[in-house]
């Protein structure tokens, strides 16, 4: 494993390090906030890059401005996997669909893969909808705008949901209820691989999917800051997250390469970054990583 650490979230970064190798897989963590505003973190996104494929995991907040940042278009991206339907794991939705159908300029461009759980479908035809009047305005102003937006909507609890030119992608279920279904994806490329976990509390069935991965991307919280609010609303987040000390327990449990934290909740305060890591320490030994917006990790198939 090999992580390079990026925290300035202004950072303009040369596309070199885009030349991904055949056998590593790329996280970038283009949105590390959560639904809670914050100025310098974007809503909950994690760019992959594997077999010279591009996913997009969920889609928070700011996700194009982050990915313009790092060199990645709209245009660019393979395919949407949505881990669950919650707003601020879908909140520019709208943003990432309309923007790469402005912006492809091929004629009768693929429709646009998205895949996610079920609702999935009925969530990306409400969001077309909306954008009704946009989408009707454009095609009477382009003449090479003919139809609305190519969109393949595919809905998945478990197995496999993706398989092209030497990348493979399954789902398995996770568990935030009541938000129901949720998924975690598992990627992997060349002997590398990934699994991103979404908003989950431990399960079983995240533990086979990420057993012997080379990373987990896991959404953490801080439990013991939670709790003693006194706002009932903010202590429920405690009881459908990971704490970061279950986060890791997971990763142990699974037998993975590297831990990558996102989605910290509340978000880590500056010099805060190493006191997250030693309670990540307490249940996991291996390569703990948790960074600002655009952070990186790259994956080999070692792990």
């Amino acid at each position: 494993m090999k992580a390079a650490r990026e925290n300035s979230v202004n950072v303009q970064v040369s596309s070199k390090i885009y030349d991904i190798p055949g056998t590593m897989i790329e996280i970038t963590l283009l949105g590390t906030g959560s639904p809670i505003p914050d100025p310098n973190r974007a809503g909950p996104a994690t760019l992959v890059r594997a077999g010279g494929q591009t996913f997009l995991v969920d889609c928070g907040r700011g996700v194009l401005q982050r990915a313009a940042a790092i060199g990645v278009a709209a245009t660019g991206l393979s395919a949407l996997l949505l881990t669950h339907l919650h707003s601020d794991h879908i909140a520019d939705l709208g943003d990432v669909v309309i923007t790469r159908w402005i912006t492809t300029f091929a004629p009768d461009p693929a429709p646009f893969p998205i895949i996610g759980p079920p609702g999935t479908a009925a969530v990306v035809e409400a969001t077309l909808n909306a954008f009704g009047p946009d989408i009707g305005y454009r095609i009477a102003h382009h003449d090479d705008l003919t139809a609305p937006p190519p969109v393949e909507v595919h809905e998945y609890t478990d197995g496999p949901v993706w398989d092209r030119d030497g990348v493979s992608i399954r789902v398995a279920p996770t568990d935030h209820r009541p938000v129901a279904p949720t998924i975690g994806f598992r990627i992997e490329a060349g002997g590398a691989s990934v699994v991103l976990a979404g908003d989950t509390v431990p399960c079983e069935s995240l533990d086979e999917l990420a057993t012997g991965a080379g990373a987990l991307v896991h959404t953490v919280v801080r439990k013991e800051l939670i709790a003693p609010l006194p706002v009932q609303r903010m202590k429920d987040v405690c009881d459908y997250h990971s704490s970061v000390q279950e986060a890791a327990a997971t990763a142990t449990r699974a037998g993975v390469g590297t831990l990558v934290l996102t989605h910290y909740v509340p978000t880590i305060a500056p010099g805060q970054e190493e006191q997250w890591r030693a309670l990540a320490a307490t249940e996991f030994d291996g390569r703990i990583e948790l960074g600002n917006d655009l952070h990186r990790v790259e994956v080999t198939p070692s792990g």
